[in-house]
């Protein structure tokens, strides 16, 4: 009993990051289906309404939950790791910017296409996204040092991981023999195709106004952290593991 008392909300995480997975992954699935049978606008706002959501609340619950569990180290004493985490952090996000479409195109003012990019960001992995994850959810496990946190780096970088064989198998089956070219010339270990000389890398493709825009972010994001208590109690006042518990 006291084992369940002191992981409840790391059970509650696991649940909403499968939640979460089945959503985002699932709907990527879906995509090419419903796409012909309600059009690309149509299934992007439809995605976006059951993904955006779920992520709010995933997001949420860690704030709030993130101390919880047994505490395997504290380095937050430690004043020169304050930059380390700050800077990882930063790293994760130039990777996390989803590089593979256009941004006017997540509320369908554009119509969504999927495309095969070789440049940029791709040039480093070919799934950014799935590292930026790990290199997130590293930095944060290390300045947390919780088993809630542990629990929920594990959640996410197994999503991610399962999303780069998903990934790479939709896109072979969308635009097969353009996709294995693709792939042979990139790698999802980054700087691998760099460092074997199947990739070269060009500093123009980096200097994008959106890079800017998470530069932007990521010093927003610094400044709003210290609001972080505040949300955590505002989202503690509404009881999700209580409310599950309920319905079940």
């Amino acid at each position: 009993m006291a084992f369940l008392d002191t992981h409840s909300s790391s059970f509650v995480m696991i649940l909403l990051l499968f939640c979460f997975a089945v959503i985002h992954s699932g709907g990527a699935a879906l995509r090419t289906k419903a796409e012909s049978l309600i059009g690309a606008r149509a299934w992007r706002l439809i995605f976006a309404f059951a993904s955006i959501p779920s992520a709010v609340v995933l997001i949420g619950y860690f704030i709030a939950h993130r101390y919880d569990g047994i505490r395997f180290w504290n380095f937050q004493g430690v004043r020169e790791l304050i930059p380390v985490i700050w800077i990882l952090s930063a790293i994760s996000f130039l990777f996390l910017y989803p590089a593979t479409y256009n941004l006017l195109e997540i509320p369908a003012v554009l119509k969504p296409k999927v495309r095969i990019y070789a440049s940029g960001i791709i040039r480093v992995t070919r799934h950014p996204q799935a590292i930026g994850q790990i290199i997130w959810c590293f930095a944060h496990l290390l300045w947390i040092g919780t088993s809630f946190t542990l629990v929920t780096c594990l959640g996410l970088i197994a999503h991610h991981l399962f999303a780069i064989w998903h990934g790479d198998k939709r896109l072979s089956l969308k635009f097969g023999k353009e996709f294995e070219d693709v792939k042979k010339k990139t790698s999802i270990v980054p700087f691998l195709a760099v460092l074997d000389g199947r990739q070269r890398l060009e500093i123009k493709e980096f200097l994008r106004p959106s890079q800017m825009g998470i530069l932007i972010a990521v010093f927003f994001f610094w400044w709003s952290h210290k609001f972080i208590s505040v949300g955590a109690q505002k989202f503690l006042s509404f009881d999700l593991t209580e409310l599950l518990a309920r319905i079940a």
